[in-house]
């Protein structure tokens, strides 16, 4: 039996995958995470969060569970992220990292504690979305700069961080595909008299409205014709599915970082 301890667990995300986790043969959640300041520490996490009792006390400190487990799966937000990742890091656990928002440094972190403990470090865990990744990889290899490129993701009004994770790594891989710098070729929105567009522009475009799951869409558009490589999340279980196998991924690794796309062995 794999013994997880899941992180941010009351939020909507982790939750849905704490969810999975719990009614996994093969899986035992062990342990849920969260901020000090959140109503449910203390509390039953089943209790806490609508469902029967589960007999798992959501705590404010990893380390008082963190020899529990066999792996640590975190959905937090960047701050609490590094956090957890200094404790998995100390106790040498395993880690599946879903967290989005963290900039160039703090992913730098987690690259190099992956030289001590295995992690699996994604911003979409969903199979479709990594498949995207790699459509948008041939794509971007077979178009040429004279195909503008224009990325929209749409998700729920909770949202906090702006481009998604998802996005960005759509754009990264356009960038790398095309060996540009996309700190100096990314422009996100657009407003007043902004001239014309630039060739090798990589336009990004956030949308915030009700409870929409997530939504990418890449444009490849030059003056004839016009490419759309579209996903849509109709519900977190896509994400949750994902997280399981990053989880019987993982355990199997002794160091390193990786993506979904080893883990689904696309």
């Amino acid at each position: 039996m794999i013994r997880v301890v899941v992180c941010g667990g009351c939020g909507k995300m982790a939750s849905v995958a704490a969810n999975y986790i719990e009614n996994d043969q093969t899986l035992e959640l062990v342990g849920i995470i969260e901020s000090p300041s959140h109503p449910s520490c203390g509390k039953d996490w089943g209790v806490a969060t609508g469902k029967p009792k589960s007999n798992v006390i959501v705590e404010s400190d990893l380390t008082k569970v963190i020899n529990c487990c066999d792996v640590v799966v975190d959905f937090t937000n960047p701050e609490a992220t590094l956090n957890h990742l200094a404790t998995c890091e100390e106790y040498g656990k395993a880690m599946v990292v879903g967290t989005t928002g963290l900039n160039a440094g703090q992913i730098d972190q987690i690259k190099k504690a992956s030289e001590s403990i295995p992690i699996v470090f994604s911003p979409n865990m969903a199979l479709g979305v990594n498949l995207l990744f790699e459509l948008v990889k041939k794509a971007a290899s077979v178009l040429d700069e004279s195909y503008d490129v224009e990325i929209m993701e749409t998700h729920h009004r909770y949202k906090k961080d702006a481009p998604s994770g998802t996005a960005k790594k759509i754009a990264e891989i356009i960038a790398r595909e095309r060996k540009i710098n996309l700190e100096e070729m990314a422009v996100y929105g657009r407003v007043g008299v902004t001239g014309q567009r630039k060739e090798g522009e990589i336009g990004m475009h956030a949308l915030r409205a009700g409870n929409i799951n997530g939504e990418h869409t890449i444009i490849f558009n030059s003056i004839g014709e016009r490419l759309e490589l579209t996903h849509r999340a109709y519900s977190r279980e896509a994400f949750a599915e994902g997280a399981l196998k990053a989880i019987h991924f993982i355990l199997k690794q002794k160091i390193g970082l990786f993506s979904m796309k080893e883990v689904l062995d696309l």
